[in-house]
């Protein structure tokens, strides 16, 4: 007869060293934060080893706790594709988290191509303003921009760069807008994230001093394309944003310099989990369209 640990210990220790954050792997569970503790003692009793270092909010897995969650991540892994497979039900439904900005702008107007092609796999979108957490308890697959992920496939879709833009009317009024006359228009600068203020980016990468005192400040992107496109100044916008709004003519991409921001849109996947019907299509799919 085997012997084993507590299960429900070691499902409830898994969740919460995989979120760092018992909290979190309550609400994963559906129980109770205090519960979640009580199972982790348990497996701390049973084992007779600290699983975890607690320096007040901190949580930390001490080295038998990060080598027990590495099996026992293996092992649920393992668990769920048994599961798919005896139940014969290959998972067709799933859970994408992305960035708002590059799901409206660049994939939303793709889908339409995937659900043609593949009708039978359903893609839920969940949207989402920083990096999270890769972890199939977030979603399925993720387009987002960190790298290097033990135990992620990734694949590169866009490497972000700005480009100056401004409505039509607004480059009529001025007939010609160049590096010599540039500063005596109105510049929206965008003020969101780590990046600082693009303008300023920008004017660092091409070594051009930036003397405008006509600046209005944004705190996202999409407001400062929606007062270019009304025609109150000069944007740096993210290509694939405008790219739309320039081919109806609704913006104009102007002959100035552009600058790449170092972030890189990328599609995250679990390596186990690459060889899914529907995680293959909706890979394969994604490489023909970047």
């Amino acid at each position: 007869m085997r012997k084993l640990p507590p299960l429900r210990a070691l499902q409830v220790f898994e969740a919460a060293a995989r979120q760092q954050h018992f909290s979190k792997a309550a609400d994963e569970l559906c129980i109770t934060q205090s519960a979640v503790s009580h199972q982790v003692r348990v497996l701390e009793e049973y084992f007779g080893e600290q699983l975890f270092d607690r320096q007040g909010r901190k949580l930390q897995l001490t080295p038998k706790g990060h080598g027990l969650f590495l099996e026992l991540e293996r092992i649920f892994n393992e668990l769920s594709d048994l599961n798919l497979k005896v139940r014969d039900t290959p998972n067709q439904q799933l859970c994408l988290a992305v960035y708002s900005s590059f799901s409206v702008k660049w994939l939303i107007p793709r889908l339409t191509d995937f659900r043609r092609q593949y009708p039978s796999v359903k893609i839920r979108l969940e949207m989402i303003t920083q990096d999270p957490d890769l972890s199939t308890s977030t979603a399925d697959i993720f387009i987002a921009g960190k790298l290097n992920q033990r135990g992620y496939w990734q694949q590169l879709l866009h490497k972000e760069r700005l480009i100056p833009v401004c409505s039509p009317n607004f480059y009529l009024k001025w007939r010609d807008i160049s590096l010599g006359n540039f500063q005596q228009q109105a510049l929206l600068v965008v003020d969101e994230g780590p990046l600082g203020l693009d303008w300023h980016k920008w004017s660092s990468a091409h070594q051009i001093p930036l003397d405008n005192e006509q600046q209005h400040v944004f705190s996202h992107i999409v407001m400062a394309i929606e007062a270019a496109i009304a025609g109150q100044g000069l944007a740096l916008a993210p290509d694939f944003m405008v790219a739309g709004d320039i081919t109806t003519g609704r913006l104009v991409a102007l002959n100035l310099p552009d600058v790449h921001t170092g972030f890189e849109f990328t599609f995250f996947c679990k390596q186990r989990r690459l060889s899914e019907p529907a995680i293959a299509a909706f890979s394969s799919w994604l490489k023909s369209q970047a």
